[in-house]
């Protein structure tokens, strides 16, 4: 992890993002987040009809009226902004909380995504507080997700790298960096206390065994998509979609994905990514990313 030097404060479109800061996003609990009514219901044109027509003249009941087909129910996108609360992340060379640019790039990425009117999105996270890393893959499954992103921008101990990237769930890593990020991303639970323990290698290895080959082709599907919408925005890593036993990515039916948006160990991706333009930018991308993949064949709901 990145030194933690002291922040120095910021002005005009940057965030503040020193440990004693807050991140000016809006905090909203995720059940009232979640976009076309996940918690309520999603209100369906056409759908309302009533199962039979009040009494006409004498009495007789009339079937309802067939008024259309009803519109299929948009997509579900679960985003899931890494660290929180007492787990700050990866910390920069300024001072940058990873937990706080993850947070502020989800809420970004949620905007472009409702602005197409192709989805329902909901955030595991919308404020800046503790979730277990059990607990968010929950979530998604509980809400029916049809794909699950989550967001960060971690360490590496080579502060030379720098560049996004993208990681699907697997039991073993395609290289060692990946290894070492994965052990990282997968202690996170350590935050929470002698109450909350991750899986051991061997659940691990089950859970992994029990993930459908329909689900990786889906997350496969998403990481390429993902890589394709970077490559003419954002600096990307050599050989940019990699695989580990991430704990964040074991749903065993919902295609998803991990994205390094580049990493606060580096100076120059720190710089970035504190820049609400630069963040609007990656999301952009991941936006395009996630029409892509439903559009392709096979991949569920278009929109």
């Amino acid at each position: 992890m990145a030194p933690h030097r002291p922040h120095h404060g910021w002005s005009g479109t940057h965030l503040l993002l020193s440990p004693s800061a807050s991140l000016s996003v809006p905090r909203r609990t995720f059940l009232g987040h979640v976009a076309g009514g996940v918690a309520g219901g999603a209100v369906l044109a056409g759908a309302a009809l009533p199962a039979l027509a009040r009494a006409g003249h004498g009495g007789v009941l009339h079937a309802p009226a067939v008024v259309g087909r009803a519109a299929p129910s948009k997509p579900l996108v679960m985003l899931d902004p890494g660290h929180g609360g007492k787990d700050p992340g990866a910390i920069g060379f300024s001072g940058t909380y990873e937990k706080h640019v993850a947070e502020a790039a989800a809420q970004e990425l949620s905007r472009q995504l409702l602005a197409t009117g192709r989805y329902r999105v909901a955030l595991t996270r919308a404020s800046d507080h503790f979730i277990p890393l059990d607990s968010r893959v929950d979530m998604a499954q509980q809400h029916g997700a049809a794909l699950f992103i989550s967001m960060h921008a971690d360490a590496l101990h080579n502060a030379s790298v720098r560049g996004a990237s993208v990681y699907t769930h697997a039991h073993g890593a395609s290289d060692s960096q990946t290894a070492d990020l994965a052990r990282t991303e997968n202690s996170a639970d350590r935050f929470g206390g002698p109450m909350v323990h991750g899986a051991s290698p061997e659940v691990q290895q089950i859970l992994a065994s029990l993930v459908t080959e329909e689900t990786r082709k889906g997350s496969s599907h998403m990481a390429q998509a993902v890589v394709s919408a970077f490559q003419s925005r954002v600096q990307l890593l050599t050989h940019p979609h990699r695989h580990a036993a991430f704990a964040v990515l074991k749903s065993a039916q919902i295609p998803s994905v991990l994205v390094e948006m580049g990493f606060m160990s580096n100076r120059l991706d720190e710089a970035a990514l504190r820049q609400a333009g630069h963040r609007a930018m990656v999301a952009g991308a991941m936006c395009n990313a996630v029409n892509r993949y439903f559009a392709s064949a096979g991949a569920g709901l278009a929109g």
